[in-house]
């Protein structure tokens, strides 16, 4: 009976340690404060191509186009070097902005008339430490939440620290961490929540002794409940009985 009753009150203690965004109800509405685009880095791969709207300059496009797998590597300066138009800076743009940068050079340098620039990532990666494991997360679509990420893990064991979730990475040349807890909806506009390349998410689990101190700590309550109402239900009885006396 009382391990029957300490398992249903740890189970209580388990769902509310581990149930995600438990905040939000049916119709909840949460206003996205942070935008977010992801920015190329040094050590990013780039794969850009290079086409033209004029079907006589197809030729000159072809030098721009890496076809190898590595693609254009940003070196530790945020540069990359493209033929004709030699060094690029490049860190800190979106591809977006990098699209358009490199179709105004080729334009204004007199290159092609009519340029059609593609700049895709080719090494989106997010990188995760759980429980002594490690995983690496390939992102397809350049965009990747914490919650995104977290789902693509498999989610997250009952074990695992919801209120020490960290996200790591490199700003301006230092490594910052952030804890980010899946639990509540603040999650949203934390400034890490739309995570960037090569960022790393790092999960502590709950230690062994951790979870035994937590199950004795309510096996021992219900214990002292369950003697408490056997208590009173034995001194209701006896006054039950002297008064049929």
């Amino acid at each position: 009976m009382v391990m029957a009753v300490a398992a249903t009150m740890t189970s209580c203690v388990t769902a509310r340690r581990v149930n995600y965004l438990q905040d939000m109800t049916q119709g909840s509405q949460i206003e996205i404060e942070n935008r977010f685009e992801a920015v190329i880095a040094p050590y990013d791969q780039l794969a850009i191509r290079v086409m033209s709207a004029n079907a006589t300059d197809a030729g000159l496009a072809e030098p721009f186009n890496d076809k190898s797998e590595e693609g254009y590597l940003v070196d530790v300066d945020g540069n990359i070097e493209l033929p004709t138009l030699g060094v690029v800076p490049v860190a800190g743009l979106t591809r977006l902005r990098l699209q358009d940068t490199l179709t105004h050079l080729l334009r204004t340098g007199g290159y092609i008339a009519e340029p059609y620039v593609s700049v895709r990532f080719k090494s989106f990666k997010i990188f995760v430490l759980n429980g002594g494991k490690g995983q690496v997360l390939n992102i397809d679509n350049e965009r990747c939440t914490f919650l995104e990420a977290i789902a693509m893990m498999g989610g997250l064991d009952v074990y695992t620290r919801r209120d020490q979730i960290a996200v790591m990475r490199e700003v301006n040349g230092r490594m910052v961490m952030r804890y980010l807890d899946p639990r509540s909806s603040d999650v949203f506009n934390d400034p890490f929540f739309m995570l960037q390349q090569n960022d790393f998410i790092i999960a502590p689990t709950l230690n062994s002794g951790t979870m035994r101190s937590e199950m004795n700590y309510w096996t021992g309550l219900a214990s002292t409940v369950i003697s408490l109402t056997s208590l009173v239900t034995t001194i209701m009885l006896y006054r039950t009985l002297m008064k049929q006396q």
